[in-house]
């Protein structure tokens, strides 16, 4: 039974660089070097899948085969014999290989011995391994000689996903291209120029989610389109997107999140309840509102950092998170983020979907009222609702005039760094309520606004700290704990016990 019909990916496939969408740099490389005749012997594309890696191997094949010129052209026309069997795969001397079903050695060998005879129609040789990361190591260590100093007429192009499982001795011996995620904005543009083609209705708000249901590759996209199509007859719109992807509408996200963070378990539970039966797909759901909180601490005003006029919300909806950033801090943001990240694995590995993301609401909702660590520490242990700052007054203010008060003032604060560092490290000359002359030993530029800062806060007073150039002569606190313990009749009894015993730290 004949099957006439080819799908929107192989349909539309670049055929040579000026439909090659979203690589500029790559494109604009290949052919200055085509055109100057600075042509390499080897070349590595690596990129996410779908960006068209094979299609620009496929495409330098013509360039370099094409017989519309005299010799290699960066304009390849598309209609001679060889243009026209590079294309359907059964050009003889441009031999594809994939090296997920050809990992051995004898394979590469094969690839090696046919090289050494010259091209049959064309001007190259020219062998494009796909997917060439799953070679055997043995495979790889054949390659190197050849890759490094092929004949003239071979040219070898390497294609993969993975680059990192490349050798580097593979990589020095080639050029490499990275080919990047293609732009939503290019896809849309793509996309609705194959929807003219194809004569189907495709609406500005349903390509626009293909576009970014995509990630950044062009097949993706297009199987989605063309998944789009078959669903709906040619009449593709985001209702319709939104089905085919079991994902919620962004407007019900934000509407979701909004009841989240309102407090309201009973609503937020009943909520999911219904976008679940509605058919949405949880983990895409959640993915959803990973990308609200991004959004959303992005245009938070405490950071506003860079247009959210390129984010993928409407305006109404952009206005909705502005709203709730109002009523929002980013340390909660930031608690929600970290709850959905270590939650996301738990979703795909869980048994009921369903199940796991009830609770992970209650997480959530439970987790964004905890306090920060700055004010657990403040408060001197964990407490059940956010700290708040109480307000210096006459009657909460403390009083330090002595090198000891001071001391026992730090511990009762829990300011371990600051206690420890003054502890081992500060010569106290002279001290008053309100002035601290001293000698710093470890010479930390930091240690007196700190010290300074947390005595404000903690007496309520600005204190004056004078730095000494030259030692006092005093002992730091830590040295005269030390000495007190050696004057002890008891730690003298233990120390006595050993030869060349001797106290080496004290932690009090």
């Amino acid at each position: 039974m004949d099957n006439d019909y080819t799908v929107l990916a192989r349909k539309y496939r670049s055929q040579d660089f000026t439909t090659l969408i979203g690589q500029d740099v790559l494109v604009k490389t290949l052919t200055t070097a085509i055109k100057t005749g600075r042509i390499a012997h080897a070349y590595v594309f690596t990129g996410i899948r779908g960006t068209g890696k094979t299609s620009t191997a496929r495409i330098l094949a013509k360039a370099l085969n094409c017989l519309s010129s005299d010799g290699p052209t960066a304009t390849p026309c598309g209609v001679c014999e060889n243009c026209r069997a590079i294309a359907a795969g059964q050009h003889i001397d441009v031999i594809e290989i994939d090296a997920a079903s050809h990992t051995g050695v004898d394979n590469i060998r094969d690839i090696l011995d046919a090289s050494q005879y010259r091209p049959t129609n064309g001007r190259y040789k020219v062998y494009i391994i796909d997917e060439v990361h799953m070679l055997s190591t043995a495979a790889f260590n054949a390659l190197l000689k050849t890759l490094e100093e092929p004949p003239a007429h071979v040219i070898f192009i390497l294609a993969t996903t993975e680059i990192r499982k490349v050798p580097v001795t593979i990589l020095s011996r080639c050029q490499r291209f990275d080919l990047a995620r293609v732009p939503v904005e290019v896809l849309k543009k793509h996309f609705a120029w194959i929807a003219t083609q194809e004569k189907i209705e495709l609406s500005d708000s349903a390509n626009e989610m293909i576009a970014r249901a995509a990630d950044g590759s062009v097949r993706d996209g297009l199987s989605l389109l063309d998944q789009a199509i078959a669903q709906t007859g040619g009449h593709v719109d985001e209702q319709a997107v939104l089905d085919m992807l079991k994902r919620a509408d962004r407007g019900v996200v934000v509407g979701f999140m909004k009841t989240i963070l309102s407090g309201d378990t009973g609503a937020a539970l009943a909520m999911a309840d219904q976008i679940y039966t509605n058919g949405a797909d949880l983990t895409m759901l959640l993915g959803d509102i990973m990308e609200l909180t991004h959004w959303a601490t992005r245009m938070h005003p405490a950071l506003s950092i860079g247009d959210a006029g390129n984010s993928p919300y409407t305006a109404e909806q952009r206005e909705k998170i502005i709203q709730m950033d109002s009523h929002v801090t980013l340390n909660t943001l930031s608690r929600l983020w970290q709850v959905m990240v270590a939650s996301m694995p738990e979703m795909q590995a869980a048994g009921n979907q369903k199940q796991c993301f009830d609770m992970l609401i209650v997480r959530m909702m439970h987790i964004a009222d905890l306090p920060s660590v700055q004010e657990i520490l403040k408060s001197g242990g964990v407490a059940s609702q956010p700290a708040k700052p109480t307000p210096i007054t006459q009657s909460t203010t403390k009083k330090i005039s002595t090198i000891d008060e001071l001391g026992a003032a730090m511990q009762a604060a829990k300011e371990i760094i600051l206690y420890a560092y003054y502890m081992a490290n500060i010569e106290i000359c002279e001290i008053t309520d309100g002035k601290i002359t001293y000698f710093d030993r470890g010479g930390n530029a930091d240690f007196p606004h700190k010290l300074s800062a947390w005595l404000e806060k903690y007496t309520g007073k600005t204190w004056k700290l004078n730095a000494a150039t030259e030692s006092c002569h005093v002992k730091t606190q830590t040295e005269k704990t030390q000495q007190e313990l050696e004057a002890d009749p008891l730690v003298a009894s233990a120390m006595n016990l050993f030869t060349d015993a001797e106290v080496v730290d004290v932690s009090k």
